[in-house]
């Protein structure tokens, strides 16, 4: 395929942005039209993401101006609730440009694709608004869907992740000071996750998040009631089934760690352990946020929009037993 396709990126400071601007790089179909930062307003592009080469410089542009651009795909990496004036604006003036929304702000409209590939992609049908997940709620829904139809009740999923989910605004949830030998809980009921999951695998799930003193990656330990017995052998069966020819989910028998990955662009499942009598089930999901729950999450549902392959410029997931 000769045909290359122009990208821009709105709000390219954060840790995903420069996710981002490291896997576009690689890209052999999609080159980087613009990136907007208003902090880095006039910086190259090339001081602070070293794997890119060109003389771009990020630029401080408001929702008219990154519509004015004209670029075939435009993926939005804002903080929720400020999406609306880029959607409006390049809805008006470039409507055939393809949104990736990597904030919460259409991940509830019905409008928009929901685009998590390996449970979503059959419901693509050329939608330009795409909605990124969360990245905790990629990790509870590929934990969850494979049994969704033998749960008995909700399931509980008790989550930690690193400070860089946190963003790069000052707080205390990404202050390592504050979290050095802690572990701080918050938002235990009715987290934006919560709603986000409950929503789109149709059954109410309780989801009690925590961060840690680490960077990235995260975790979550699922806990499921089942309607009959299972062994735990029929049940890490079913996943590898389930997800078989996924390139990014690798079930393993032990229990991912989140060490093991930092910095690797898919999803480990494992540690099914079943409780006596057979019907309550825990098992463990851990994704690096910044790409599984981010940017390599766009970069699939961006690939697919433009009709590419799914997987384009995304390093394979080492698969472990």
């Amino acid at each position: 395929m000769s045909k290359t396709y122009t990208l821009g990126i709105v709000g390219a400071r954060g840790y995903t942005g420069a996710e981002l601007i490291g896997l576009i790089t690689a890209h052999p179909h999609i080159e980087l039209l613009f990136v907007s930062s208003r902090e880095l307003d006039g910086q190259l592009v090339s001081e602070h993401n070293p794997a890119y080469r060109g003389q771009l410089r990020y630029e401080s542009l408001n929702p008219q101006a990154v519509a004015n651009k004209r670029a075939d795909a435009v993926i939005l990496a804002l903080p929720n609730g400020k999406a609306l004036d880029y959607v409006v604006a390049l809805e008006d003036a470039a409507p055939e440009t393809v949104i990736v929304d990597l904030s919460a702000d259409y991940r509830f409209d019905e409008r928009w694709y929901y685009g998590l590939p390996e449970l979503t992609r059959t419901r693509y049908r050329g939608q330009k608004r795409i909605s990124n997940p969360g990245c905790y709620a990629t990790a509870m829904q590929l934990a969850i869907a494979p049994l969704l139809e033998h749960l008995a009740g909700p399931p509980q999923c008790f989550g930690v992740s690193g400070y860089s989910g946190a963003g790069t605004t000052p707080s205390d949830r990404n202050d390592p000071e504050k979290l050095r030998d802690n572990l701080m809980p918050y938002s235990l009921v009715d987290h934006l996750h919560e709603r986000e999951v409950t929503r789109h695998l149709g059954v109410p799930v309780e989801f009690m998040p925590h961060v840690a003193a680490y960077f990235r990656g995260l975790m979550v330990t699922v806990n499921l009631w089942l309607q009959e017995a299972m062994t735990a052998d029929f049940i890490e069966t079913k996943y590898r089934q389930r997800y078989a020819g996924e390139p990014l989910i690798s079930i393993r028998k032990d229990a991912p760690w989140v060490s093991r990955i930092a910095n690797r662009h898919g999803v480990e499942i494992g540690g099914f352990t079943v409780a006596p009598g057979g019907r309550r089930v825990v098992l463990v999901a851990a994704l690096d946020n910044l790409l599984k729950g981010a940017a390599t999450q766009a970069v699939q549902n961006l690939n697919l929009a433009l009709g590419l392959d799914e997987f384009e410029s995304i390093p394979p997931m080492e698969k472990v037993q």
